[in-house]
Order: C-alpha cells, then sequence, then structure tokens
C-alpha cells in the first residue's frame, strides 16, 4: 500500500498544531519552575496513560472503520438523514442513551453515523443523549447514590432535551448537510480511494 503523504500533511490541522505548541509550551514552563524532574515525571506519566488508553482508541476507530464500511448509506439516511423526522431523532436518542462507555466509544459511532449519510441533528441528538442519559452510567453509579423517582425523573426530563438539541441543530444546519452534499462527499472519498491504487 503506498502513502499518500500529501493527503497526511491535510490530515494535520490547526487543532492539531494549537495543541502540539500548548503541549510544548507548558513543557517549557514545567522546567523553569520546578526543573527536569518534573518534566521527565510528567513524560512517564502521559507515556503511561498513553498506553493505557491505546487499546481503547485502536479498537475504537477499528470500529468507526468496520462500521463505515458494514452500514449501507441508503439504509443511514432513510432511517437518521435530514429526512428521517420524529423516527429518526427517537431512534438517536435511545441508541444514544444505551451506547455504553466513554467519548473513545461514542465518538467514533457518531463519526460512522455522520459519513454513512446521518444528519447533524441527529448526531447531535445522539451524543447529548449519551452525556445527558447514559443507562450504563444510571446502572453503574447512579443506583447506587439516588433513589430511583429521582433518577426517573432526571431521565424523564433529560430525554426532550436531547430531541430538542437534535431538532435544533436541524434547524441551524440542516440546509448546510442535504443528502446531496453527502453524495459528493461520498464521490470524493471514491475518487480518492481511486487515486490511492
Amino acid at each position: 500500500m503506498k502513502i499518500n503523504w500529501r493527503q497526511l500533511q491535510s490530515n494535520i490541522d490547526w487543532m492539531t498544531i494549537i495543541f502540539a505548541a500548548l503541549a510544548l509550551s507548558t513543557g517549557i514552563l514545567l522546567y523553569i519552575k520546578s526543573g527536569h524532574n518534573s518534566v521527565f515525571t510528567s513524560l512517564v506519566s502521559s507515556f503511561y496513560l498513553l498506553l493505557k488508553i491505546s487499546p481503547v482508541i485502536v479498537a475504537a476507530m477499528l470500529v468507526g472503520g468496520y462500521g463505515q464500511a458494514l452500514v449501507p448509506h441508503e439504509f443511514v439516511k432513510k432511517w437518521l438523514g435530514n429526512k428521517s423526522g420524529f423516527k429518526g431523532q427517537l431512534i438517536a436518542s435511545v441508541a444514544g442513551a444505551l451506547i455504553p462507555g466513554g467519548p473513545f466509544a461514542a465518538f467514533p459511532i457518531v463519526l460512522v453515523l455522520q459519513r454513512s449519510g446521518a444528519s447533524y441533528g441527529i448526531c447531535i441528538n445522539f451524543l447529548t443523549a449519551w452525556s445527558l442519559i447514559g443507562i450504563n452510567r444510571i446502572l453503574i453509579w447512579e443506583l447506587a447514590f439516588f433513589e430511583a423517582d429521582f433518577i426517573f425523573l432526571r431521565m424523564l426530563v433529560s430525554l426532550p432535551l436531547a430531541i430538542f438539541a437534535g431538532y435544533y441543530a436541524h434547524w441551524l444546519f440542516g440546509s448546510a448537510q442535504s443528502d446531496d452534499s453527502i453524495d459528493s462527499q461520498e464521490a470524493v472519498k471514491a475518487n480518492e480511494k481511486e487515486q490511492q491504487c
């Protein structure tokens, strides 16, 4: 497989540059304030954290890549696209609430959905339901601390917020992401694959 260096360069965005600059500047400040031992300790700690979360990140990226290849675009457009309406919003809310795990699990799923034809509103609904409702969080944490009626009330209040967020995002950005723009994104991806071969 041939590596396309131009495409790799274009994937390095401003956010990467900003975080690299922040890491370098905070490292310099730490060195000035506390010396090289603190910098070394921080680097070792960061390395161990990277080792700990790398398997999750790699697995989530694989799920994202495989999912994009497995999920039919027409199916996603029909059930979760711009024209899916309340049915799509409800599916996104329930799916977001049921997905376990942290951002490393939820974000690749949303990326797959978005690249497969789900609207911005549906993706935002999914993430809002995941962060506000989170059934796994209820089972693991909330039941240990709160009474059932409080948890039920919190869920009852949170569910409409996810649907509202989805509709509001659709209202704000619905015209920015039409089904035609998704089709053109697919055409660009197909063209890039042909160029790599």
